[in-house]
């Protein structure tokens, strides 16, 4: 086990660990974007053509520049937002449709974004064991962007702290991401566990900083999103409500 003092806080990723893994079309969410720059309804079907080929454009242009974004994070590890990638797109955030689209574009991932239902019974479970609650998301929306989700799902009560990459100059596994977290809720890295779905940035991130970490398996992460790590996490749950278990199998150790 990676850590030896007693556990004071817990710090999950957000994405396919508090909510759902999903398998989302991500060049759509640009579409998405895109039309509603140019006032194409979505399902169009009798648009000229060459308008839908310039919100197309547009949209592979945003993608390209959202996926240079991820690559430079798992390379470097560097952080972006969402108005970094829609400026490396050559997006004028004045244009009069600006705002439009991006409600349509937060309206694509609306569906996605549901916190998992075990999520308020372990961050309670958690709570009345004495152990703080935290989140650290690799993302590039904001942190108001987040709160709102984890208030709509009536779980941001039992949130001590949250990070989010967008607002810090790295992203997971840095091991900056997992100290600033550890800051976040008040705790030393050695009595706080991650829980998260990936190996590279969930398990070897944060016990490079002496974590425990806590792999959820569930996610079919694309390959293009894998980076090859040899890891063994410190526990294993294959469901949230796992974590307690876990959890109080530590404190008896």
């Amino acid at each position: 086990m990676s850590g030896s003092r007693p556990l004071e806080a817990v710090i999950f990723d957000w994405g396919g660990t508090l909510t759902p893994w999903h398998d989302v079309d991500l060049p759509q969410q640009w579409r998405v974007y895109a039309r509603e720059v140019h006032g194409i309804p979505v399902d169009a079907a009798d648009m000229p053509a060459e308008d839908l080929a310039e919100a197309d454009s547009l949209a592979l242009r945003i993608l390209e520049a959202e996926d240079r974004a991820w690559r430079r994070g798992r390379t470097d590890h560097s952080s972006a937002t969402l108005e970094d990638i829609l400026d490396d797109a050559g997006i004028d955030p004045t244009h009069d449709r600006h705002h439009l689209a991006l409600a349509a574009y937060r309206g694509f991932w609306e569906p996605h974004t549901h916190t998992d239902a075990q999520v308020r019974p372990v961050w309670e479970g958690l709570r009345e064991r004495g152990i703080r609650v935290g989140v650290l998301s690799n993302t590039i929306w904001s942190r108001d962007y987040h709160r709102e989700v984890f208030k709509r799902d009536g779980v941001l009560d039992l949130l001590d702290a949250d990070i989010y990459s967008s607002e810090i100059h790295v992203v997971k596994p840095h091991a900056d991401a997992f100290r600033a977290a550890c800051d976040a809720v008040g705790v030393e890295p050695e009595a706080a566990a991650y829980v998260g779905d990936r190996p590279f940035e969930d398990v070897h991130g944060p016990q490079q900083v002496g974590m425990r970490a806590i792999w959820i398996p569930h996610s079919d992460i694309p390959v293009d999103q894998q980076v090859a790590v040899e890891v063994t996490p410190d526990a294993v749950a294959h469901e949230l409500l796992d974590i307690l278990d876990i959890v109080d199998s530590w404190s008896e150790a």
